[in-house]
């Protein structure tokens, strides 16, 4: 068997397993490469070329970059405006959610858009009387088009123009995607308006994402919260005041939690009803940017006029109010929002079990300095049915600790998987916080550097993202352990393990012969029947397998036929990346469809009534607009 017939046969099996999908997709691209290095196609450098190939290093910053932007509030903050201003009318709801998607998706990835967003719209469709199936393929294909706006929006955007500029041709500019991006984009929203509504399925499901206030809602539940949150109000003449939180015996004597303490504006607090300084507690720190807020320790001290948020039963609460002079008045827990309560962008709760191999089975809180040692507050421990309610029980096999802590303290607590389980998904829950801080003014101007370095050419895009992703990190918008961890290395090493496919494609003369048989079937009848072939040969492929592996398979070979055909590369190279960007037929062709599969309670089909006529819509634009934009010839 000669190379390109060997070489051929291992992109056929490669292809057959993605499609299989019983193997991962990056396990299965890595057989693929080092079955080309075994066959001799490829030598040692070359198998190994895509592990430092620019597109992949930028790729994994870019990750990073979108990670400081959601763990800093932007993400979160900039998704709730948009459900906010989409009102209750559901056709405006429609449009302003698509709209504002694509906007999130041209600048932070697909997923991460589509992961922030689901649990609001899920909960705005029910708000409106309508349905999630009614609003989440809009989202996911939203987010998908979303990403052809700009170069960063998505990954297959990056292949294209790299494969120019690797070619010794000028790469597309920063926004030059967006000249056919908005079209189609503006095709995608009036088709859903008009057909798409009529398409898509009503179907009811109980399946809901992890949202921030259902889930503090069941946390509430769990662990009887109702009745046992009160804000304190200290007045000047109360005998708290200068004292620390030791020194006034809240917790020893009373059983009193102190969750956090804020300070009031002593010129119009006192001026205010109880609950009129409730509401000013609890908006003051959403609505501004905020400092840092630090769990309130033994050694945090009492001043007049704070606000103390504290946790106990109403007996021991009124007593200490009555000896120590202080007004209260309790959080009605249905009433209130419990998120801004009890959750910031630095502060979160979580429900932690203790695992049959705990080391502190047999132990109490107090004992072990639980508290200290992991810096979080334990506010109450269940077990089965019935709530603890002395601090010095020895803890048991399967006892749930209710506590809050900063993020990053209940991250510990998650690795310590020894010992504890923590329940749910905490990351999750912390990018849903719609709280900006400093740190949030760092992440953006990261975000827009990076972007006017790519738009003018100040330095090469890869060293733009990796800068970006280094101010995030040393602007404090997230630690290296979840910069790490906001890289989807799947990802990664599928695109650095498919790379070398197409290097073997080129070596082998493999790549020719493709490009020969399109521009030989399809070239005779016009550069639009091959740009047409192109569109569909693009489409088909990423219904099945990931977009970006996709493109880097397709764009070399979609170089070389316009080359042979001796048309301009760019209206080709172009159709490369918006086709690859139309997997909207089956659930497996993005993440971004698979992610809204479950909480609407689509089928397969669902994506094929709905996805085929817009695909069929961005193909007839595509050809219409793009040798307008990118003319065939020069």
């Amino acid at each position: 068997m000669n190379a390109s017939a060997y070489t051929f046969l291992i992109l056929a099996i490669t292809i057959v397993l993605f499609i299989w999908g019983k193997i991962r997709s990056d396990l299965v691209a890595i057989i693929s490469l080092l079955a080309l290095f075994v066959g001799g196609i490829l030598t040692t450098s070359d198998t190994l070329s895509g592990f430092s190939d620019s597109t992949v290093i930028m790729i994994a910053a870019l990750f990073v970059v979108g990670e400081g932007l959601s763990r800093t509030g932007v993400t979160s903050w900039l998704s709730h405006q948009i459900i906010a201003f989409a009102g209750q009318n559901p056709i405006r709801v429609l449009i302003v959610l698509m709209a504002g998607t694509a906007l999130l998706s041209a600048f932070i990835s697909n997923t991460g858009t589509v992961a922030t967003l689901l649990p609001a719209v899920v909960a705005i469709s029910w708000s409106i009387g309508s349905l999630p199936s009614k609003l989440l393929i809009p989202l996911a294909f939203a987010a998908n088009t979303g990403g052809l706006l700009t170069l960063t929006g998505t990954p297959p955007n990056i292949v294209v123009s790299d494969t120019l500029s690797s070619a010794g041709y000028e790469a597309f500019g920063y926004f030059e995607y967006a000249y056919i991006g908005v079209p189609l984009l503006l095709v995608a929203i009036v088709y859903m308006v008009t057909v798409g509504q009529r398409l898509l399925p009503a179907r009811e499901t109980t399946d809901r994402p992890d949202d921030l206030e259902s889930s503090m809602e069941d946390m509430a539940d769990t662990f009887a919260l109702e009745g046992k949150l009160f804000l304190a109000y200290i007045n000047p003449g109360s005998t708290l005041v200068n004292k620390t939180l030791a020194e006034s015996g809240l917790g020893r004597d009373y059983t009193i939690s102190v969750l956090r303490i804020d300070q009031a504006d002593p010129d119009t607090m006192p001026s205010l009803s109880r609950r009129q300084r409730r509401r000013q507690r609890i908006l003051q720190q959403v609505d501004d940017l905020t400092p840092e807020e630090d769990i309130p320790s033994a050694k945090s001290e009492i001043q007049a006029h704070d606000i103390l948020t504290m946790k106990g039963s109403s007996t021991h609460i009124k007593q200490a109010a009555h000896d120590f002079n202080f007004e209260i008045e309790p959080i009605n827990v249905g009433e209130a929002e419990l998120s801004d309560i009890l959750v910031t962008s630095e502060i979160g709760v979580a429900e932690v079990l203790i695992t049959a191999r705990s080391v502190y089975i047999g132990r109490t809180v107090n004992s072990t300095n639980f508290s200290e040692k992991f810096g979080v507050q334990v506010l109450s421990i269940r077990r089965g049915d019935k709530l603890v309610t002395r601090r010095d029980t020895n803890l048991k096999f399967g006892d749930a600790l209710f506590v809050r802590g900063s993020w990053d303290n209940i991250d510990v607590l998650r690795n310590e998987r020894r010992n504890f389980t923590v329940v749910g998904s905490p990351d999750d829950l912390a990018r849903q916080v719609v709280e900006l801080n400093s740190r949030a003014i760092i992440a953006v101007l990261a975000l827009v550097g990076m972007v006017v370095m790519m738009a003018f050419n100040i330095v090469p895009s890869v060293f733009a993202a990796l800068i970006a992703a280094a101010v995030m990190v040393l602007g404090n918008c997230l630690d290296m352990n979840h910069a790490y961890r906001a890289i989807s290395w799947q990802s990664v090493v599928l695109i650095a393990a498919m790379i070398p496919m197409s290097v073997a494609l080129q070596k082998t003369g493999g790549a020719e012969l493709i490009a020969n048989g399109l521009v030989s079937s399809l070239g005779s009848f016009g550069p639009l029947a091959l740009m047409a072939g192109v569109f569909l040969l693009t489409t088909a492929f990423s219904q099945v397998i990931n977009n970006t592996a996709t493109a880097v398979l397709v764009a070399p070979i979609v170089l070389q036929a316009a080359e042979v055909s001796g048309i301009s590369p760019y209206p080709l190279l172009m159709v490369v990346a918006i086709s690859a960007s139309t997997a909207f037929l089956t659930p497996i062709g993005t993440t971004t469809n698979l992610m809204v599969m479950t909480p609407a309670g689509y089928n397969f089909n669902d994506y094929i009534k709905v996805g085929l006529p817009l695909m069929i819509l961005f193909l007839l634009v595509s050809l219409i607009l793009v040798p307008l934009i990118w003319p065939f010839y020069n």
